[in-house]
């Protein structure tokens, strides 16, 4: 392929990070600031840039289905991906016109490939068009199906069928390919609520109260990192569900809590609040570069009780001696299947055989956090996965090896608070949010 970057062209840059996604491995969530850059694009092109980005990758199993039957050959990977872009033009966005989108995608084919190339993408484009969506009961199997229209590998949807049944895996499948909700998380040590929705509203943002958590806002109207109400630390850029782990914790002024896999730190923050900067808190990860990140959010929030440590927290008892913590928030390393919304990328890049291993890492961690709880004390587990396995199995198994640890209510806001001692599965399509787990112990 020739090294073409069409300067400024909102699909080029679409077509770059989604090559980078396919051959690279790249985070899209990553991968997108710096395409914006590298592009130059301007801001009104820039929601267009995201919008062709994810919506390729959520709907990339059911874009290929219908662009196999007149694909006659091998196609070079980006060209494949160009027809991908360009179908889910057709397809899902109703205020570009056929015919711009195809128009695009053969002067990108002529400038990136060469004649044939751009004869090859008009043919596909022109047949597709003229034929519309294939149907989906052409596939017989039940299960595969709904992988192809929800575009979910097929073990995962056998596996969350088996887990939860056909109705849960498809309404998951299905609010997996939604936009997710903007939501942040208000410092109340330095604002309240109304204060910083009457100071978004100042700056063009509009923001309401979630119905579930009070210091949870949701936003429209804008990106909230870029206003001078996150500059000087009165929010944090986080999801509805993630602010659960900090009120399952109870953790309260004065107490000595350690976060274990802290980084980027945000969780690590929400407890500085409810601890109202009273206290200590030692917040770990296993990479000195991320460390640094909980740094800067301890900087911008101005939380002087947060201590971040490098080093791996299975080791940790060692470093900081057992019995030593009131509260320890365990958010373990999970196979992220629950913020597929968020980066569409993961389910693709995902193995079955991956989330074995992170069992054992998450059984690791959750045998560290036994030792160093203090008799008494509170430990959170909690992860950003919907799979049974990674959650409620790893739950099983630690209760079986640590006689000493028990079950405890997890003690969320009212209106999401199950009020016994059983831990919390939250689903995307449960109210919007990240697919999230919430397991609450105590240690006699």
């Amino acid at each position: 392929m020739k090294k073409i970057r069409l300067k400024g062209n909102v699909r080029d840059a679409a077509l770059s990070v989604l090559l980078a996604v396919e051959k690279q491995q790249a985070y899209s969530n990553l991968i997108l600031n710096e395409t914006i850059d590298n592009y130059g694009l301007a801001a009104k092109d820039r929601g267009l840039l995201t919008e062709l980005t994810y919506g390729t990758l959520q709907h990339q199993m059911t874009l290929d289905y219908n662009l196999d039957p007149y694909v006659k050959k091998k196609l070079e990977t980006w060209v494949r991906i160009l027809l991908r872009l360009s179908l889910y033009q057709l397809f899902y966005l109703d205020r570009v016109p056929d015919h711009a989108a195809i128009h695009e995608a053969v002067e990108i084919a002529k400038k990136r490939g060469h004649g044939g190339t751009a004869s090859v993408v008009n043919g596909i484009l022109r047949n597709v068009q003229r034929n519309g969506k294939r149907r989906m009961d052409e596939i017989e199997d039940p299960a595969e199906r709904l992988a192809v229209a929800t575009s979910h590998p097929v073990w995962l949807i056998r596996r969350w069928i088996s887990q939860y049944g056909r109705e849960t895996a498809e309404m998951m499948a299905n609010e997996n390919n939604q936009a997710p909700p903007q939501t942040i998380r208000v410092n109340m040590t330095r604002a309240s609520v109304d204060q910083v929705i009457e100071l978004l509203a100042e700056e063009g943002l509009q923001a309401v109260k979630s119905p579930r958590i009070p210091e949870c806002l949701f936003v429209t109207g804008g990106q909230p990192a870029k206003t001078a109400v996150f500059r000087n630390g009165l929010i944090t850029i986080q999801d509805e569900s993630s602010m659960l782990p900090a009120y399952a914790l109870q953790p309260e002024p004065g107490m000595t809590v350690l976060d274990m896999c802290a980084a980027p730190g945000g969780k690590t923050m929400h407890i500085a609040e409810k601890m109202h900067d009273r206290g200590k808190i030692i917040a770990m990860d296993l990479h000195p570069h991320k460390v640094k990140l909980i740094d800067e959010a301890a900087e911008r929030l101005h939380h002087v009780i947060v201590e971040s440590v490098a080093g791996d927290a299975r080791k940790s008892a060692q470093q900081f001696g057992e019995n030593r913590f009131d509260r320890i928030l365990l958010d373990a390393p999970c196979s992220g299947l629950g913020v597929v919304r968020r980066k569409p990328d993961i389910k693709y890049a995902k193995e079955e055989s991956d989330l074995a291993g992170l069992q054992v890492i998450q059984s690791e961690l959750l045998d560290e956090a036994a030792k160093l709880l203090k008799p008494g004390g509170r430990l959170v587990y909690s992860t950003c996965t919907v799979d049974r396995e990674e959650n409620d199995g790893t739950v099983d198994r630690f209760l079986a090896r640590h006689p000493e640890m028990v079950l405890v209510p997890t003690e969320l806001p009212e209106p999401l608070d199950a009020g016994t001692a059983e831990p919390v599965q939250i689903f995307p399509h449960d109210f919007g949010g990240d697919g999230f787990f919430v397991a609450a112990f105590r240690k006699k």
